[in-house]
């Protein structure tokens, strides 16, 4: 039949559209999953959907991003979130528990089915054969209610892996030798598919950082077969009987293909302050550090810390270096606490921290000013880490416990020999910190504090838009500027009028201050704007500070997704060289704008500067009537019925 697998699953999944490269389609989804930086937003938003109980197979709510209570705002999230999740039909891990990514993979993701997170590292799910996607809250609530996800058919990419990996180079040099070579908008409408003789020298948690860290390319998501590997691993969770064999047909058609050799590939590390900017380790080793970090969803499992436990025992961390290890579940954390890892981390001088996020989402560990921090993370943006003048550099957990060491970036290859660590026969299972939902969600009372606020929403569209430009973006703008996530402003992300106040306060600290003051306006951007994050509030900031639309060269996948579902207009140039006339404090203008919508073109006029500029929004049929409505939300609660059967 010549299908690859992402063509087979999104096929099974189908309910609305063809499967032709570039249209839309409409897909069911069997699993979704939140995490509490999102998820209160989320819940909120599937609260005024009105229905009693989610419509998917199986969502899970996770505690493991706000966890750093310094006041009573996250605590009020987490009460918040587990009695929604109770209510409506959702199971809740609790802090503790783990990295919603790690645990999901551990319990829950399933070879063949659909997932749609709230997270952009979603993906991670691929490394079991699920078609994993990282979306806003808003079309997760959407998807829990029971209506399709709607996406437009990415380009599938075979990324062949040819060889074996030699000593000391990593899966995480995998995904960087991707990085090094198409950068982090390689992969935009993309989803990279794995094949090759290599896929089956890896194990599932090396896929796992694989697929984890295919967003960076801004990749729709990244999968690999389901075959004797997962098979294993799936066992060794006591999970074989959800189990089955997925690959591509043997005469598979592809759009692009790439081929990496393992036996090529050398310790890499990606240097500041993108994950594309990579080099060989053995070209750059030798730069002071000052902290080390290991952990996040992209480098927590058990194989991962085993290995540095075996690097570091009986071993002192560099007494100029501060190591912080969190592992990625309860499950790796119980198991390395059985067998003497945590023990011998603890002897080398590790700070433990608890199974979450952690300084991968900037809560907590900051490094001090003008500090080299490594971490084995999956984003080095600039002040992500807390701290603005901090140089972070993402590497492998190898060579993170080597940098540790030493005091100095390493190349673990000067160790000697690489320890052999491999997968358990056996993982420990304990999923007591996993609350199943209500038999009857009718009796359970939804707990909210203070701090939570209404969901901002959007007016109709009218027929002419016209506003200032409050701000004229480079490239590469991250969410991570629009909505900055930090300890101080992650427990505001249930307050929406509270973090507005920080809205692209990195790019221009006196953005709020100005958008109030203009009553609304608009935003200019280059290329690839709002990539990172999955994050929404991105989008509902800039929305409650009355921003009407973002003109960019072009944008990352799911921040142009939130911004249509918030009734924002992500317009892009007709010719790109145009960015060059616009100005902040122009006054643009566009007159016949619903016409305009439904031919996908039509011209701006910069009135300060007296041109007209041609500028394009490529929408479907169900965004122009979602973006005409102010958003999926206010769409959702006008149409009746279009709610899918689960």
């Amino acid at each position: 039949m010549h299908y690859n697998l992402t063509q087979k699953i999104l096929a099974q999944h189908l309910v609305e559209g063809q499967l032709k490269t570039g249209e839309e389609i409409g897909i069911k989804i069997d699993q979704t999953l939140t995490q509490d930086s999102t998820g209160t937003m989320a819940y909120l938003q599937l609260e005024a959907m009105g229905i009693d109980r989610v419509k998917t197979r199986r969502s899970v709510a996770y505690i493991d991003h706000n966890t750093l209570q310094t006041g009573y705002e996250n605590a009020d999230d987490h009460k918040y979130i587990g009695t929604v999740a109770k209510k409506y039909g959702i199971y809740f891990s609790k802090p503790g528990n783990g990295i919603c990514h790690q645990v999901n993979l551990e319990r829950f993701a399933v070879p063949g089915d659909t997932l749609l997170g709230s997270d952009s590292h979603t993906p991670t799910a691929g490394a079991i054969g699920s078609l994993a996607i990282g979306a806003g809250g808003l079309d997760v609530a959407a998807a829990m209610a029971g209506y399709p996800y709607y996406i437009t058919v990415p380009k599938v990419v075979n990324v062949e892996l040819k060889g074996r990996l030699q000593p000391w180079v990593t899966a995480k040099d995998i995904i960087l030798e991707l990085l090094r070579r198409l950068g982090v908008k390689g992969g935009v409408g993309k989803i990279f598919e794995y094949t090759g003789e290599g896929v089956k020298t890896l194990s599932v948690p090396e896929r796992a950082t694989i697929t984890n860290m295919g967003a960076e390319l801004g990749a729709t998501t990244s999968i690999f077969p389901s075959d004797r590997i997962t098979y294993q691993f799936m066992k060794a969770q006591g999970r074989e009987n959800e189990w089955r064999e997925l690959k591509a047909d043997e005469d598979a058609r592809y759009d692009e293909k790439i081929t990496i050799n393992l036996s090529e590939l050398v310790p890499m590390v990606a240097l500041p302050h993108s994950p594309d900017n990579v080099q060989p380790v053995e070209n750059v080793k030798g730069m002071k550090v000052d902290q080390v970090a290991i952990g996040s969803c992209t480098n927590s499992s058990y194989k991962d810390l085993m290995r540095v436990g075996e690097i570091l025992k009986d071993k002192t961390v560099h007494p100029d270096v501060s190591l912080v290890i969190a592992p990625g579940s309860k499950q790796v954390l119980t198991m390395l606490a059985e067998n003497g890892t945590l023990a011998n981390l603890i002897a080398a001088g590790a700070r433990i921290l608890e199974s979450a996020c952690g300084p991968c989402i900037g809560m907590g560990q900051a490094p001090a000013n003008g500090a080299v921090s490594v971490r084995t993370f999956n984003r080095n943006f600039k002040g992500r880490c807390g701290t603005t003048s901090a140089e972070v550099i993402l590497a492998s957990p190898e060579i993170a416990a080597a940098t540790a060491l030493k005091g100095k970036l390493a190349d673990p290859r000067e160790l000697g020999k690489m320890p052999d660590i491999f997968e358990p026969k056996y993982y420990k299972i304990n999923d007591n910190l996993i609350i199943p939902p209500a038999e009857d969600g009718e009796k359970v009372e939804i707990v909210r504090g203070p701090n939570i606020k209404p969901v901002p929403l959007a007016k109709k569209m009218e027929d002419v838009l016209e506003g200032k430009v409050l701000l004229k973006a480079g490239d590469n703008i991250t969410t991570d500027h629009i909505m900055p996530s930090t300890a101080k402003l992650l427990p505001l992300r249930s307050n929406i009028p509270a973090l507005a106040e920080y809205c692209l306060t990195p790019v221009d600290e006196n953005f709020p201050h100005k958008a109030k003051e203009a009553k609304g306006g608009i935003i200019v951007g280059g290329e690839n704007y709002g990539q990172g994050s999955s994050r929404e509030h991105a989008a509902l900031a800039p929305l409650y500070l009355g921003i009407k639309a973002v003109i960019a060269k072009s944008f990352a996948r799911i921040h142009r997704a939130n911004l249509i579902n918030f009734g924002i207009l992500p317009l892009t140039f007709e010719n790109e060289e145009d960015y060059n006339d616009i100005n902040e404090d122009d006054i643009l203008f566009i007159e016949g704008l619903k016409e305009g919508l439904k031919e996908g073109n039509f011209t701006l006029q910069n009135k300060t500067q007296n041109r007209v500029i041609p500028v394009k929004c490529d929408l479907s049929q169900r965004q122009l009537k979602v973006i005409f409505e102010g958003g999926l939300l206010n769409y959702i609660k006008k149409t009746s019925g279009g709610v899918a059967n689960a």
